[in-house]
């Protein structure tokens, strides 16, 4: 299964929080989900970004790939992707 990390949004309506997912690459945004890993609430001042750090960094060894959006928030909260082996 090629994994990828995205968001799914959840919320009301003009008030969106969104889940950190790892789900098959072919699924749509709100599809279910393998895993959740984290949230984002860029609604809040300053935005809510958590992680579970473990399980992002398993995700990532594994091949997981990221969203460009997750990818942002990772690199922000300081979560950085393995080094491709070469």
């Amino acid at each position: 299964m090629p994994a990828t990390m995205r968001l799914k949004r959840i919320g009301a309506k003009k008030a969106p929080s969104y889940r950190v997912i790892i789900t098959d690459r072919k699924n749509r945004r709100d599809a279910e989900a393998v895993e959740e890993v984290g949230f984002y609430s860029p609604a809040q001042n300053p935005p809510i970004i958590t992680f579970k750090k473990e399980r992002v960094e398993y995700w990532l060894s594994v091949g997981a790939v990221p969203s460009e959006t997750v990818g942002n928030l990772l690199k922000n909260a300081g979560i950085s992707r393995p080094e491709a082996s070469a």
